[in-house]
């Protein structure tokens, strides 16, 4: 997609997010990768989505949920009222529980669309440094999420600004490298982690998402 669709698509990104019932509370949005260097064309559109937990929960959703559906965590891992509502959009996992951000992949992106969603309770910011943490200790630089993003939306606001700096492709961003290098990252770790990066997201085709506790 162009960069004026792919910003178009983030735009009706929060305007879903910030209007309609989500699968879990999300408390920020966040665009990261090619749109924030302000390439043309987009190759993929990464999109980082901070989210809440559910409070409280509803046993009793969970269990009726449960037995018609075979999904457990309904009404606790997500909620039970957008569940009801929309049962075909529901996603497991392994464990046979709810998947927060598998049921935001689905109720938000359509299959065939070049899209990442990166999903966390925690800030954009704490999890690329902690991903990077994680990343360096383990020499697993495939867990690295490229810290240079731009925040969209968070707890109801929308930054107008950030969205015209993306159209005009005005953002000053500096290499995956240097990035990784401002955050504590050595120069080799650094240049081989961007190289597993730019080759992992050579082999994404549509939709994609991870989900990550912090």
């Amino acid at each position: 997609m162009n960069r004026e669709q792919a910003v178009d698509r983030l735009a009706t990104l929060v305007d879903r997010v910030e209007d309609e019932t989500m699968p879990v509370p999300v408390r920020e949005v966040w665009a990261f990768g090619d749109v924030a260097l302000g390439l043309d064309p987009v190759e993929r559109l990464d999109v980082y989505l901070t989210k809440d937990v559910i409070m409280g929960g509803d046993a009793d959703a969970a269990a009726a949920f449960e037995a018609e559906y075979g999904v457990k965590g309904v009404g606790t891992s997500v909620r039970a009222e957008w569940a009801e509502a929309h049962p075909d959009r529901v996603r497991a996992s392994d464990n046979g529980y709810a998947a927060p951000e598998q049921c935001l992949a689905a109720e938000l992106v359509a299959e065939d669309e070049p899209i990442h969603l990166e999903v966390c309770n925690a800030s954009f910011e704490d999890n690329v440094r902690q991903r990077l943490k994680g990343a360096l200790a383990r020499d697993a630089y495939e867990e690295v999420l490229d810290p240079r993003g731009v925040c969209l939306w968070v707890d109801g606001t929308r930054d107008e600004e950030a969205f015209d700096r993306l159209r005009e492709a005005s953002l000053a961003m500096p290499t995956l490298p240097a990035a990784l290098g401002m955050l504590g990252a050595d120069e080799d770790a650094a240049s081989e982690a961007a190289d597993v990066l730019e080759r992992r997201r050579a082999e994404q085709e549509g939709a994609s998402v991870r989900g990550d506790m912090v």
